[in-house]
């Protein structure tokens, strides 16, 4: 292993952005519960079964927006037309819902701010000065905003995010093809490329596709889970990471 934590033959990391190189994981969380329990209020009367962790980790934790809002709906039982991605908040679709909570996502963002994990940036920082490439691969929209909010998008050499995977037609965690277009871009395999990830879904697209190493960063205590998901080490943070603790 290198001194970063990483088998020698690891040339690329992948990072993932919310939940592991900002704090923005809890702010999705919230988001997501606002949205939710608010539909469901409306659709069920006060006596709703409210959003809870369980649903945000087995459902939308990592996954394209459309993705986790149909994957919920499905674990409860209801069926909402798709819509189209243009569709107001106010919408009762599919893509309604996920825009009300991209809505709520950047309205918190803007309130609030947004914080990186400098564990994270430091990682990052170290790895580069020792010549491995580094892409950052998240299913949000609003990748690119958040980078340059916490000045940190030149710390990357390719981004594929929501709106790349949009463009290139790629299919979201829990599949493996935003995590393989991204080392490709950097020009390496996968077995040659490591994955960071805190989600349920980003560790079962690093199992699927292969990769050399696969980091956990276990934020709200599931390391088991993530290790059973696929991760190879488990972490609270990364500076844990090649004695860096």
């Amino acid at each position: 292993m290198t001194d970063l934590g990483l088998p020698e033959d690891i040339k690329a990391c992948l990072f993932d952005l919310d939940g592991v190189v900002t704090k923005t994981a809890v702010v999705h969380a919230a988001a997501w519960k606002e949205m939710f329990d608010a539909f469901l209020r409306e659709r069920e009367g006060e006596d709703f079964r409210p959003f809870d962790d369980h649903d945000y980790d087995q459902y939308v934790d990592g996954l394209p927006r459309a993705d986790g809002v149909r994957a919920f709906l499905a674990s409860r039982g209801i069926d909402l037309p798709e819509g189209s991605a243009d569709d107001p908040p106010g919408a009762e679709t599919v893509h309604g819902l996920g825009n009300r909570k991209n809505a709520l996502v950047l309205e918190k963002i803007r309130t609030d701010g947004v914080e990186a994990y400098d564990d994270t940036l430091d990682y990052i920082r170290r790895a580069r000065a020792r010549g491995l490439r580094t892409a950052i691969v998240s299913s949000s929209a609003n990748c690119r905003d958040v980078l340059r909010a916490i000045d940190a998008e030149d710390l990357f050499d390719v981004r594929v995010d929501g709106v790349v995977a949009k463009e290139r037609k790629l299919p979201g965690k829990p599949r493996p093809d935003t995590f393989l277009a991204a080392a490709e871009d950097l020009g390496l395999d996968a077995p040659r490329s490591a994955v960071f990830e805190d989600a349920l879904a980003g560790m079962d697209a690093g199992r699927a596709g292969g990769f050399g190493y696969v980091v956990g960063l276990d934020r709200v205590g599931q390391t088991d889970a993530l290790y059973e998901h696929g991760a190879d080490i488990v972490v609270k943070g990364l500076a844990e990471l090649g004695g860096h603790a």
